[in-house]
């Protein structure tokens, strides 16, 4: 439950944050560096000062495990993914969740915003018959709604995230295989 933070050209310690009580699962800096994003099984995230170490605000979920947090290009939302099959976005700095998305039936692993913050794709499985099918979601991330589902995976997706230019998205999954998809 605690995050260190090195100096990733000297390897030096620099400082530890403490205020999770169990496993942290996903961690994220903000576009400008001035802020770290992490998703906890104790149900909460946490936005720190990435100078200070000191918490800013904690997120608190319903039942949530949050496997995965990142920042919107522009610091101003989080988006969330948990154990309990939902997405959240939250308002960076109000800490308020300002969208729920809804739609997979398993774990969400990955989550991620495109460049300009206007989608966000998540990542997740189906069980069926003791297989799994590999799910990835990409979503309106002002309205909430299902835009595409890919379904291409034999396994549980565990990665999701967007090309730099939006174009792409790169998925990696359980079933050993890395895809490569076009956005649209």
């Amino acid at each position: 439950g605690i995050i260190k933070i090195w100096n990733a050209n000297t390897g030096q310690y620099l400082k530890t944050l403490c205020g999770h009580s169990r496993l942290i699962h996903s961690l994220a800096f903000s576009p400008d560096g001035s802020r770290i994003v992490s998703g906890s099984s104790d149900n909460t995230i946490n936005i720190w000062n990435a100078n200070t170490g000191g918490c800013i605000k904690t997120l608190k979920g319903d039942n949530d495990r949050f496997y995965s947090v990142a920042f919107s290009p522009d610091g101003s939302r989080i988006v969330s993914g948990s154990k309990n099959e939902i997405i959240k976005i939250w308002d960076a700095n109000t800490g308020q969740c300002i969208k729920t998305l809804e739609g997979h039936t398993d774990d969400v692993y990955s989550v991620a915003f495109n460049p300009d913050g206007s989608r966000v794709v998540s990542c997740s499985g189906i069980r069926s018959n003791n297989s799994v099918i590999g799910i990835i979601k990409i979503w309106d991330a002002n309205t909430g709604k299902c835009l595409k589902t890919l379904e291409e995976h034999s396994d549980f997706v565990v990665y999701v995230s967007y090309s730099p230019d939006g174009t792409t998205i790169v998925s990696g999954s359980a079933d050993g295989t890395i895809k490569i998809w076009g956005e649209e």
